[in-house]
């Protein structure tokens, strides 16, 4: 079941073609997937978020106007005449659906850093 609707894509966005709100519907699907895959007990409002973040980004800016970057590119690189182009992703690439650093920790699912001992209850400490 997605966390968000088409409307909700389109809000702050733009309007979409019939044919990218069948692919926004599908693609609400398959984010609902990974958000749940990261933390499935996240708070409903940022699952809404992230998922309306990951479907733009795949979207795309859309229209007659291409974009200089490709959406998710951290880093570029383009010239002239001799035409050569070279971009930087962050986390995952143009096409994929993927979650962001950001959207993760918007999930409660970042740079965490933790241990346990499993050894801890044979001994009789307190599990770390």
């Amino acid at each position: 079941m997605p966390y968000a609707t088409i409307e909700d894509v389109e809000a702050g966005f733009r309007p979409l073609s019939a044919e990218e709100q069948q692919r926004c519907a599908a693609q609400l699907d398959e984010a609902a997937v990974l958000i749940d895959a990261c933390n499935r007990q996240a708070d409903p409002e940022r699952k809404k978020l992230v998922s309306c973040r990951m479907v733009r980004r795949l979207l795309g800016e859309g229209g007659d106007a291409s974009p200089l970057y490709p959406a998710g590119a951290t880093q570029g690189s383009a010239s002239a005449l001799g035409y050569s182009q070279s971009w930087t992703m962050n986390g995952g690439s143009v096409g994929e659906l993927y979650l962001s650093r950001l959207e993760k920790r918007l999930l409660g699912a970042g740079d965490r850093i933790g241990a346990s001992n499993p050894l801890a209850a044979m001994s009789g400490e307190a599990g770390a």
